[in-house]
């Protein structure tokens, strides 16, 4: 991992917890046990990808990083109801994520099923409240996560993912079942971080470049990792994509040439913040670490 990113996570990962905290803990719950199902899945887990680009990317685009944390915490409750309802016996049926229980076997699936519910609402809750920018870039940017949270993105994403089991699906198909499921919400938090800064749109148009390869490539790891790591290392059961009869990266290309085109696609990413100059530094070596992540 390089310095810098190693730097910015020592300097963020705290900060993004803390406000994740606070968020949760604030909300309000008519049920103890619908908040405690909420904070399980939300806090003391993941990478915290994606608020890391929001906050990385209203830093690139001049802006007060700071003022991107709420949206930075938006993107990742909406990430983290996903992924609850994604290991749903209805969805994967996984019983484990991050490491721990997932959120329907430590509470059970209504529980968990409403948990996930519970943190849509409250990520635009947060973004709308406790936004420090105006509110014409306030809106924009819940506006640019509604879209790729809902049925043009992530949400329809999930669809195609579940009709494709079984099935043995081309390129094309994959692409745009990853473009929604995994790469709509990676673009939304880029997307936002340029717009809490009052970027214009050239460099949307590069947050945008970027953030489209980095998640092909992201998704392309994740592809490589479920047929090479192991539930220890990741974290959550690996196999499933051939437990689950689905076309991936690796089944269409084979191994080797999955790994080529992760290298492949976040050269591209770097290449798309060259034009930042200095400020593309983090970015680029971000999405260096990204493909050679090993969970």
């Amino acid at each position: 991992m390089s310095h810098i990113v190693k730097e910015r996570q020592n300097e963020w990962l705290p900060k993004i917890e803390a406000a994740l905290d606070q968020y949760t803990a604030e909300c309000g719950s008519l049920h103890p046990e619908l908040l405690a199902a909420m904070r399980y899945s939300l806090l003391d887990a993941g990478k915290r990808i994606r608020p890391i680009l929001a906050l990385e990317f209203c830093r690139a685009a001049g802006g007060h990083p700071e003022d991107a944390m709420p949206f930075a915490c938006g993107v990742e409750m909406i990430h983290s109801y996903s992924l609850i309802h994604d290991d749903l016996p209805c969805m994967d049926d996984d019983d484990l994520r991050r490491g721990k229980p997932s959120c329907h076997i430590r509470f059970g699936e209504d529980t968990a099923l409403l948990a996930g519910d519970a943190l849509q609402p409250l990520a635009f809750e947060t973004m709308l409240t406790r936004s420090t920018v105006s509110p014409a870039l306030t809106v924009k940017a819940a506006g640019v996560l509604a879209h790729a949270c809902g049925a043009a993105g992530m949400v329809g994403g999930q669809v195609i993912d579940l009709q494709n089991e079984g099935k043995n699906v081309g390129m094309k198909d994959l692409r745009l079942m990853d473009s929604g499921k995994t790469g709509a919400i990676i673009k939304a938090a880029c997307l936002m971080g340029v717009i809490v800064a009052g970027g214009g749109e050239d460099l949307l148009h590069i947050a945008d470049v970027y953030a489209e390869n980095i998640g092909v490539a992201f998704q392309i790891t994740d592809d490589i990792l479920d047929v090479t790591s192991d539930a220890a290392t990741l974290g959550k059961p690996v196999a499933s994509d051939i437990e689950n009869d689905k076309s991936t990266y690796v089944s269409l290309l084979g191994l080797d040439k999955a790994r080529e085109e992760a290298a492949r696609y976040t050269a591209l990413a770097v290449e798309a913040v060259a034009p930042l100059g200095e400020k593309a530094e983090f970015l680029a070596a971000f999405a260096q670490m990204l493909a050679e992540r090993i969970n």
